[in-house]
């Protein structure tokens, strides 16, 4: 069975059950399809939108790289990801992980596998746009993302 692996950075939103469709049409080894979505929360009516920048090329080779690792390590057959860039409003899509195996345990391993990896691996920054139309600083890293990739080692 041909594996299907798709990894895009961009600016547009994403439809997420025309990417399921795209990735498990005509595949009848898959028993499983695992989704992941992160949307842009308001933080308590806080914000109001996120800045989100990348490293062009960078971003895309590091992606493709966690993404061969997940399609090795948890025996994938199929994994998108996808993350947006640009100003991003409350309850607008972000990131979008779709893997798709034999089995669940696979599926859902290699979904977490991939957003652990993306938040702390891929250069992407975000920028809090507050609802009283205030920025603040970059967005640091936090330690519970380190914590969450390295129970992958």
């Amino acid at each position: 069975m041909t594996i299907t692996s798709t990894i895009r950075v961009q600016r547009e939103d994403f439809d997420l059950q025309a990417e399921v469709d795209l990735l498990s049409k005509d595949k009848a080894g898959i028993g499983a399809v695992v989704t992941f979505s992160g949307l842009c929360r308001d933080e308590g009516g806080r914000l109001a939108a996120l800045e989100l920048e990348h490293y062009p090329g960078m971003a895309e080779a590091e992606m493709s790289r966690i993404g061969k690792l997940a399609v090795e390590r948890f025996a994938l057959l199929g994994l998108t990801a996808i993350h947006r860039y640009g100003k991003i409003a409350v309850g607008e899509n972000i990131v979008l992980v779709v893997a798709a195996a034999p089995h669940r345990q696979a599926a859902f391993d290699g979904a977490n596998f991939v957003m652990d990896f993306l938040k702390t691996a891929a250069p992407f920054w975000k920028k809090e746009h507050a609802s009283d139309g205030t920025a603040s600083d970059w967005v640091a890293a936090k330690d519970a993302d380190d914590a969450a990739r390295d129970k992958w080692k």
